[in-house]
């Protein structure tokens, strides 16, 4: 049976104008959409109900998003099983029958790759509570428990975390996340510091200019989780 939930916004989501009614009307769109990272969340929810902390350990997989979700939607993940993990669609029935996103999940992520030549950002040290706790996949929907009673952070914090780094360095205005390839390397625990370094490692025209980061999120000096990050963007100063 799939799982479902009702699609909502989170209130620090608002600084991109297209997660509210009002930017995404001027976009053309007939609602706000709702974030990329919270649709990613509600899709890692069959892969943590299976395979538990090992996935969230050192799992991971690539959401890529197809179509929009928007806020108020009924959101269903449907499941179904590869030789290396699964594929987790969701699907809104209320809209078209194909997915909105989809996650290919693999059990193993293996080691964190070598890292490519690129234009480097500045790094950023964050602390995993707040907006980047535990209770990012409760708020946005998620229901499991595992997180608050063992003190991890959902796994939608990787990425949500990259989007930091685009809103801090690199877009003005509406920008839209299109892809994301994740791969888990530790847990990531309730209050604990992490360093975010990224590079900018590809630039080009598909749709409007789409920009591709490396991201590397460590905890003394050891990866948690690395991520190739691709988003639709307007430059700074464009």
């Amino acid at each position: 049976m799939a799982w479902s939930v009702v699609a909502r916004n989170l209130p620090e989501h608002a600084w991109n104008p297209i997660h509210t009614d009002a930017g995404a009307t001027a976009a053309g769109y007939p609602a706000a959409i709702v974030a990329g990272v919270t649709t990613y969340a509600f899709l890692t929810h069959p892969c943590v109900a299976a395979w538990g902390c090992t996935w969230l350990d050192h799992g991971g997989g690539e959401v890529r998003f197809r179509a929009p979700v928007f806020d108020g939607d009924r959101v269903e993940c449907v499941v179904g099983t590869t030789t290396e993990g699964a594929t987790i669609d969701a699907i809104c029935p209320d809209r078209a029958n194909t997915p909105r996103a989809t996650l290919t999940a693999v059990r193993d992520a293996g080691p964190p790759p070598p890292e490519r030549p690129g234009r480097r950002l500045p790094s950023r040290r964050v602390t995993l509570d707040r907006l980047f706790g535990w209770d990012y996949g409760a708020r946005a929907g998620d229901d499991i428990a595992l997180y608050e009673c063992d003190g991890i952070v959902h796994p939608a914090v990787w990425p949500a975390l990259a989007n930091h780094v685009y809103v801090g360095e690199l877009v003005d205005g509406p920008w839209i996340h299109t892809r994301s390839l994740i791969r888990h390397h530790g847990l990531g625990h309730a209050g604990a510091t992490v360093d975010v370094h990224a590079l900018v490692v590809e630039e080009f025209e598909q749709n409007g200019l789409r920009v591709v980061c490396d991201v590397v999120i460590e905890h003394d000096s050891r990866p948690l989780a690395t991520i190739e990050h691709e988003a639709i963007v307007r430059p700074i100063g464009r």
